[in-house]
């Protein structure tokens, strides 16, 4: 392996670690904070994907000559409308299976069927896809021999932006530390004023909002389909859980192992084979820690 050929598995490494980071880094929120196990993950990536078609199929004909910057209206819109879905969704259902994750697990796989037909009903079966910007087409070429996608680029430094305003979110402000309360001590918290089903309802839907930014982003490398959100949930949960619940920073450097890990074992064997492998490598850690690589230190 030379230098290039390096250099570039190590970019696929990172630009598969942005899209892991994304998808999981919403699933953090929902179950490494809240322990609430949601199997409808996907489906709400979907949605975002789904958004982010919509959106530009009446940016298509209503305003053609703004197609370069749709995705500037996607991105936030994608957001809102999970955002919306996920609020009301805890409201009106995942409240009532707090503290019963085996039928949260079950519900949520049930939502998650009802979802995709839904997706079939509006969408068709058939795979959508969305335009890419022409600034976002091409790439950026340091050497002959080195290509970096754009959009992959853009990706990344949209995944940049996201985690840090997270981390901001969670761990600068006034309602990331009602967060933290409750995570920690639900009844503690709430016995000094804190609004607990509010800041459950709250942070549900900021998890549900960072998968429509999640969807919006697949659309710039694949097309959408009703069962698009199926591909990366696995994945995602073993980011989560690999790099230890209720940890971003974990969740963020577990991230980046499998996929840089991923990316140089399919390089040298089948994909299928660099799967298997990563997943017993994972299975061999978590038996020796079996809460994730940075997991919360407690008191005894």
């Amino acid at each position: 392996m030379n230098l290039d050929i390096a250099a570039m598995q190590i970019f696929n490494g990172i630009s598969l670690f942005s899209i892991l980071l994304l998808m999981a880094i919403g699933l953090a929120v929902v179950f490494g904070l809240m322990g609430v196990i949601n199997m409808a993950h996907g489906e709400l990536m979907a949605m975002g994907a789904y958004t982010t078609y919509l959106v530009s199929v009446g940016f298509q004909r209503w305003a053609p000559g703004w197609m370069d910057v749709y995705l500037f209206a996607a991105i936030p819109l994608a957001f809102l409308v999970t955002f919306a879905f996920g609020y009301a969704l805890e409201r009106g259902f995942i409240r009532w299976f707090y503290n019963r994750p085996l039928d949260t697990l079950l519900a949520t796989w049930g939502l998650s069927l009802i979802l995709q037909q839904v997706y079939r009903s509006l969408f068709g079966a058939q795979e959508v896809s969305v335009p890419l910007a022409s600034w976002l087409s091409g790439a950026w070429e340091p050497t002959p021999d080195l290509q970096f996608p754009l959009n992959r680029i853009f990706i990344l430094g949209l995944t940049l932006l996201v985690a840090v305003g997270v981390y901001l979110l969670l761990y600068r402000s006034a309602w990331g530390l009602r967060v933290r309360a409750v995570t920690q001590n639900r009844a503690m918290a709430g016995a000094v004023g804190i609004n607990t089903r509010r800041v459950d309802a709250l942070t549900f839907a900021l998890g549900s909002g960072l998968a429509g930014i999640a969807g919006c982003v697949f659309t710039m490398i694949g097309s959408t389909n009703p069962g698009t959100g199926q591909l990366y949930i696995v994945d995602s949960f073993i980011v989560v859980v690999f790099g230890g619940v209720q940890s971003l920073l974990g969740t963020a450097f577990s991230g980046l192992a499998i996929a840089q890990s991923q990316t140089t074992l399919e390089y040298l064997m089948s994909g299928s084979m660099a799967k298997v492998t990563i997943l017993v490598l994972v299975i061999v850690v978590l038996y020796f820690r079996p809460n994730g690589l940075f997991a919360t230190k407690t008191r005894g």
